[in-house]
């Protein structure tokens, strides 16, 4: 089966604050967007797991309008603390985009 890093148009991450990462998944096409919004790794409970976070810390976002499903969950450090590794967020994309749609 599919990735959705394979489905989707486009996958990204970043800083939503000091506290919190973003991911952004473009999915361009509505059809791609409604296949997407369905898939049961994209759901607050897979996205907990994947970033061992709490189900209800995560917020998930569809957008119709612009075919894009934004995902949100807590930092597990603070940005630039001593001990973090991405300050960016940049990298934090990859884990959804291996997941099956």
């Amino acid at each position: 089966m599919a990735t959705i890093g394979e489905t989707a148009y486009y996958v990204r991450s970043k800083n939503a604050g000091p506290f919190m990462v973003t991911v952004d998944i473009f999915c361009g096409e509505k059809a791609v967007f409604d296949k997407l919004s369905a898939s049961k790794n994209i759901t607050a409970e897979k996205v907990a797991e994947v970033y061992h976070v709490r189900p209800e810390e995560v917020k998930l976002f569809h957008i119709p309008d612009l075919n894009v499903i934004k995902i949100s969950y807590p930092r597990e450090l603070p940005q630039g603390q001593k001990y973090e590794r991405d300050m960016h967020a940049g990298q934090q994309y990859v884990q959804i985009t291996e997941l099956e749609v």
